[in-house]
């Protein structure tokens, strides 16, 4: 079933543009899997481990500045452990606790791929972070009223904010519902949805 977005940001694909040297992007969790992580094509479609890593290197070869959010490590860490616990044992019975306390060898090789990934993504981009606090717990509250997010993203949200960041590279058509800011995809749902609101951005 085709989800209905409300189109409020600006939409990009990342397809047809080209990144430029005074393009700041925040780079979501996402596409830092695809582009940092070996196995990533285990749990990914064929779009998002060849056009987001496509983009983000050509964001690299222009100078465009990329940055990242430090509460992308706890996702990307989830994500990775997830896919090597399923390229170990797919049966879907087999819990994150077992594999996690009961393979120490799985474990170590988990950690090591979650620690190159994460160097990768700190050698490429720079940090902009958020503090979790109570203002910042309240103004994402007041955000989950209007903007259809998880709490994950109002947070990712709350950071650009305070780094006066208004581009994201993503392929979450949830962002597409936030006002003000440009959306850089490949996801083809958001960018139909974008095109047939009038909220498509060829730069």
């Amino acid at each position: 079933m085709p989800v209905n977005y409300t189109v409020q940001a600006e939409v990009v694909d990342i397809r047809s543009d080209a990144p430029k040297n005074d393009d700041i992007f925040l780079v979501d969790t996402n596409a830092w899997y695809w582009f940092t992580y070996t196995n990533a094509s285990i749990s990914s479609r064929p779009y998002q481990i060849t056009d987001y890593p496509s983009y983000i290197a050509k964001a690299i070869s222009a100078n465009s500045l990329l940055l990242y959010c430090g509460l992308s490590l706890a996702e990307l860490a989830h994500n990775i452990e997830q896919t090597e616990k399923q390229i170990f044992n797919p049966n879907p019975k087999f819990s994150s606790k077992d594999y996690r306390h009961n393979y120490p060898t799985q474990r170590a090789k988990v950690v090591a791929e979650v620690q190159a990934a994460w160097s990768q993504v700190t050698s490429t981009a720079v940090c902009t972070d958020v503090l979790v606090s109570e203002e910042t717990s309240n103004a994402a509250l007041t955000r989950f009223q209007t903007q259809l997010l998880d709490g994950y993203d109002l947070l990712i949200l709350e950071a650009m904010d305070k780094a006066g960041v208004t581009q994201i590279i993503t392929d979450d058509g949830d962002y597409v519902t936030v006002p003000g800011i440009k959306v850089f995809t490949a996801n083809n749902s958001a960018i139909a949805a974008a095109t047939s609101q009038g909220k498509l951005l060829v730069r």
